[in-house]
């Protein structure tokens, strides 16, 4: 097979930058084919650094035989206009995480799917690191024993660092366009992980908000508890007015228990030593994986099981804003949330 040919539906995203670089650092002959922007300006800055065609016509891009896939880097509220016109194409699509942002949305993404299964996934590459992997095949081995509670924290310092004062990057800290706050950037991420490993969510309580004040238009931070379908306990951390710590999964059973060290992550028991986790196979991400989709390289229960945390994903996230509006346990997949809501600083 020809190296794949791949465009790029806008460049609105901070890993637009990354993703163009993998491009230009690939030994396999993968190139960018066309970008589109619906900010011309930026998007003919972005093409330029790929080496690629600005082409204005959105239509034309979707159109073009030569393209083996789509990426989508768009603001997260903008996602959907997209998705309605790559995926009747019928090519893999990697669409930056969230997939949307609430459940109308969701739903029509569900209905383009039923139409037009075209291989779709997000921008999520939590749960397919080395350590992670390791993590999940002593889960589904059932090392723990009855597994309990889990956490997950995803966090750094963006508002402490002012990460979205660039032009650019403001539609971050705007909730019209990222759809949240930090909450929706970071803890999408958690969520979905915690989805892999676990299975779904069933109700969900989080407290939402804004410590910094330095993008008071939304969220800088929040936790949330999930009450997964199978009885496990779990808490989701996400900030961007982290100043340090470590993060990642944690995970107790009845027999022993995971978690993340300065040194990686360890396993261990009561009146045991801990022993650190021996890593397994990576699995491709973001760029890597679209490659390996179109290349035929990554099985379609693997991409199945990673859609249905995608989508649950948002549920659960909806279901978070709406439980901290509300102060209440929310269900998942029937809390709706304001989307100019900033949070309770």
């Amino acid at each position: 097979m020809s190296a794949p040919r791949i465009a790029f539906l806008s460049t609105a995203h901070v890993h637009t930058r990354g993703f163009i670089d993998n491009f230009l650092k690939a030994a396999d002959g993968r190139t960018v084919g066309a970008v589109w922007d619906d900010v011309p300006d930026r998007g003919r800055r972005y093409a330029a650094m790929a080496g690629a065609p600005f082409v204005p016509d959105l239509a034309a891009v979707i159109a073009d035989p030569s393209i083996d896939g789509f990426i989508i880097t768009a603001e997260n509220t903008r996602h959907l206009p997209l998705l309605r016109q790559a995926l009747p194409a019928g090519k893999p699509v990697f669409c930056e995480k969230p997939l949307v942002t609430n459940g109308v949305e969701l739903a029509e993404v569900q209905g383009l799917l039923a139409r037009h299964p075209a291989p779709l996934f997000c921008g999520y590459f939590h749960p397919f690191g080395a350590a992670i992997q390791a993590a999940a095949a002593l889960v589904q081995a059932g090392a723990f024993g009855r597994i309990t509670r889990v956490r997950y924290r995803n966090a750094h310092h963006a508002a402490y660092g002012r990460w979205f004062d660039n032009p650019d990057l403001a539609w971050f800290h705007d909730p019209a366009l990222a759809g949240g706050g930090a909450f929706m950037d970071m803890g999408t991420h958690a969520i979905h992980a915690l989805l892999t490993l676990f299975g779904p969510v069933r109700e969900v309580f989080a407290v939402i908000g804004n410590h910094s004040g330095i993008y008071p238009a939304c969220d800088d931070n929040g936790i949330a508890l999930l009450k997964f379908s199978s009885g496990v306990l779990g808490t989701v951390e996400a900030a961007w007015t982290q100043t340090g710590g470590i993060g990642g999964l944690e995970i107790t059973g009845s027999e022993r228990s995971l978690w993340n060290t300065a040194e990686g992550y360890v396993t261990g028991a009561p009146g045991k030593p801990a022993e650190p986790l021996a890593p397994a196979a990576e699995r491709p991400t973001r760029v890597d994986r679209l490659v390996a989709v179109i290349q035929g390289e990554v099985p379609a229960a693997e991409l199945q099981a990673d859609l249905a945390a995608c989508i649950g994903a948002v549920s659960v996230m909806e279901s978070a804003y709406a439980s901290s509006q509300s102060g209440r346990w929310m269900a998942v997949g029937t809390g709706a949330h304001n989307p100019d809501w900033k949070g309770t600083p």
